[in-house]
């Protein structure tokens, strides 16, 4: 399948990817970044699906039920139409308390609404990114296990299934109009196993799952153009945001290829700290005040091990080891190898996440927040940090592999980091050595204009003393550091768009930055951060336009990768994408308030 087709279920502490086949595809328990239990998008032989379909031909059409992650796919046959619902329970606290749960559940509810549709059932479980080999076991007329370790994997169901060899169980069933039968994966680790009631029982934890996404997406305050795409993006940043902790993963997948066959294939089920503050003003401006203080704290509390200096990514619970590997056993996505787990990103040196995170610390205040005695402390070491390190080179917001350079993005960054600090220091929220910081936030700017700024191709470059482009600098409208009136930064547009873009499309760099060799698709954010420009310059009609315009490469469920390949239109990289969705958020709001009047 596409990358671009497949479907999102979660239940904000891991997620499943469904093709629009009905298979489950892609699968990690218990947590986002655990091992797989079906990896078939990274491995069609070896990796595992669980599928349910028609047996012979149909057509296929999907919606989410409105303002939920409770995803329906409808087949339609010759003889009739099947329904098939899939999502994570969520249950609000209190009201299943007398009911035991498993630690996790994949609910499948399929039903005939018209004719007779035969439906085949496929499950074949393959733990731990396929290294287990355990065989399936029966557990009575309706219940298969498999035990691997201290984990023990669970499938219900109301559809008889029979051995295909060792590891994989399969049936079919044919069903009238009005006939339903559910199927319910449930998981366990070092703990009691609960085999989840079926029939009406499964039906409740539907209804109260669409209950608890609607009241949750109750909560929103934007009610402003595009409103359907900015709550489904802001329901992508849910089912992304770990509920134990607070932290947002950058997307729910590991080597989804940025060019088909290449080796641009990087695991990003981890948190990383330059999505800090899009992330948070996304949640805070659309009204979810919890979401961004959890973010919040949980950005500060990961950070402590590492303080006064950040790491690039930690993972979920804040671990900072997280060596990269190869799995050779599986070919990767369209054979695009290698297939990696874990990410050697966070060896490196990036010193934009000092500005993301204490923007992100400085836009909660603006909203109202407050800040512990030891979070202002942090903060203020961390800008400490900035003065110490911003004249060091790095390897930029895009973790560019190879020799350390002087980003330009980089150093605007630690620009926006000192400037927060003192006007945070200016309110009386903190205290900061302000001289010290007023110098460096000074030499910041005399460096960004007389070195990352060059007169022959009257643009912002992506190295200082270079003439390379970098989409990121269009974020210096929205950090403050410049109008977007003002003429350099008009004239770095035009040279960006010129230069990068295809359409509405950008790349995020030229060849000046990217290693030799490398090719990629357009970075769907970076389309979105002209837009946000736009809006902040006035010109509302063409920032409009190219979000529309945008807004034609998500899926059909409003879903976006982290890539989009400017010839095919197609989704690259890994899906979905937690900054994509984040830059459209805060590209609808921009244009709202431009349409307003408002700054």
């Amino acid at each position: 399948m596409p990358i671009g087709d497949y479907a999102l279920i979660g239940d904000c502490r891991t997620a499943a990817l469904v093709s629009r086949e009905g298979s489950i595809d892609w699968l990690c328990l218990p947590d986002f970044s655990s091992p797989s239990i079906f990896a078939a998008l990274l491995d069609e032989e070896r990796g595992g699906q669980f599928s349910i379909r028609p047996t012979g031909p149909f057509r296929m059409s999907r919606r989410y039920i409105p303002d939920t992650n409770v995803l329906e796919t409808e087949f339609r046959c010759e003889d009739g139409i099947v329904r098939l619902t899939d999502f994570l329970p969520v249950l609000a606290d209190g009201e299943w308390k007398n009911e035991l749960q498993p630690a996790r559940e994949v609910l499948r509810i399929v039903e005939c609404v018209a004719g007779s549709v035969e439906i085949e059932v496929r499950f074949a479980p393959r733990p731990d990114y396929a290294r287990a080999g355990r065989p399936l076991v029966s557990r009575g007329s309706s219940a298969w296990a498999l035990q691997y370790r201290d984990e023990l994997i669970l499938l219900h169901s109301e559809v008889p299934l029979a051995l295909q060899g060792e590891h994989t169980a399969c049936g079919t069933v044919r069903l009238a109009c009005g006939d339903r039968r559910c199927l319910s994966l449930s998981y366990a680790k070092s703990d009691i196993a609960v085999l989840p009631l079926l029939g009406e029982h499964a039906v409740r934890r539907r209804d109260a799952t669409v209950r608890w996404w609607r009241k949750w997406v109750g909560q929103c305050r934007y009610d402003g153009p595009y409103r359907a795409h900015v709550v489904r993006s802001a329901l992508v940043l849910k089912s992304l945001a770990f509920a134990l902790s607070g932290a947002v993963i950058a997307a729910p997948t590991t080597s989804l290829p940025e060019a088909i066959g290449g080796g641009l294939n990087w695991d990003y089920r981890f948190c990383w700290l330059r999505d800090a503050e899009l992330t948070l003003t996304a949640f805070s401006d659309l009204g979810y005040e919890a979401e961004a203080q959890a973010f919040l704290n949980w950005l500060l509390h990961s950070t402590r091990l590492s303080w006064p200096q950040l790491q690039v990514l930690y993972d979920i619970y804040g671990e900072t080891r997280l060596p990269e590997t190869e799995l050779t056993h599986l070919e990767g996505y369209r054979t695009s190898s290698p297939v990696r787990i874990g990410n050697d990103a966070h060896r490196q040196v990036q010193l934009d996440i000092y500005g993301s995170v204490i923007a992100a610390a400085f836009e909660y205040v603006e909203r109202g927040g407050g800040l512990s005695r030891s979070e202002r402390r942090l903060l203020v070491g961390f800008g400490r940090e900035v003065c110490r390190s911003w004249r060091d080179p790095d390897h930029s917001i895009w973790e560019v592999r190879g020799d350390k350079r002087h980003y330009t993005y980089s150093k605007l960054l630690c620009w926006a980091a000192l400037d927060r600090l003192l006007r945070l220091h200016a309110a009386g929220v903190l205290r900061v050595p302000a001289v010290t910081f007023r110098r460096g936030r000074d030499a910041l700017r005399r460096t960004i204009e007389t070195e990352g700024y060059s007169r022959n191709i009257e643009a912002y470059t992506g190295t200082l003393g270079g003439t390379a482009l970098d989409a990121s600098l269009l974020r210096m409208t929205a950090l403050g550091y410049r109008r977007a009136s003002d003429p350099r930064m008009q004239s770095t547009f035009v040279r960006l768009v010129s230069g990068l873009g295809r359409g509405a499309l950008l790349r995020r760099y030229d060849e000046g930055i990217s290693p030799a060799g490398r090719t990629e698709g357009a970075f769907a954010v970076c389309g979105f951060w002209a837009v946000d420009h736009l809006a902040r310059l006035g010109d509302t009609k063409t920032a409009r336009r190219r979000f529309e315009e945008l807004l034609g490469y998500g899926n059909d469920l409003g879903l976006f990768a982290e890539e989009i390949d400017p010839e095919s239109g197609r989704a690259l990289g890994n899906f979905p994408q937690a900054f994509t969705h984040a830059g459209l958020i805060n590209a609808a709001l921009a244009l709202a308030r431009a349409e307003n009047g408002e700054r």
